[in-house]
């Protein structure tokens, strides 16, 4: 298995188990969304694409938490269901930004 694949793999596992967070209770499912949030970030991303993909990660975790606050405003039960899928989302997002971020920094200072 290449690591591409890993890194697709990595990244189709961390959304499903954000999904299925909201209605199961997964031990210690923040570590592991930070991990493959990580190997996403290490794996999947070319240095093409890292403007874009920061560009989409800041706009989901700015749209993730509008829609935590406006929720729990509007409908507080659904708003714990829903709560829990973006929260974990928010998490696999932010670790995998953070690694293309880093990257970002390190290829402009050798540049």
């Amino acid at each position: 298995m290449k690591l591409i694949d890993v890194g697709k793999w990595a990244f189709v596992v961390g959304l499903m188990l954000a999904i299925i967070s909201g209605s199961l209770s997964i031990p210690y499912l923040p570590y592991i969304m930070i991990g493959l949030g990580l190997l996403v970030g290490f794996l999947n991303i070319a240095k093409k694409e890292v403007q874009t993909y920061l560009i989409a990660v800041i706009a989901l975790l700015v749209i993730g938490i509008a829609i935590l606050i406006t929720l729990q405003n509007l409908n507080p039960d659904f708003a714990d269901w829903i709560g829990k899928v973006l929260t974990n989302f928010i998490v696999f997002a932010s670790a995998s930004g953070l690694v293309v971020a880093i990257k970002s920094v390190v290829t402009l200072g050798e540049d």
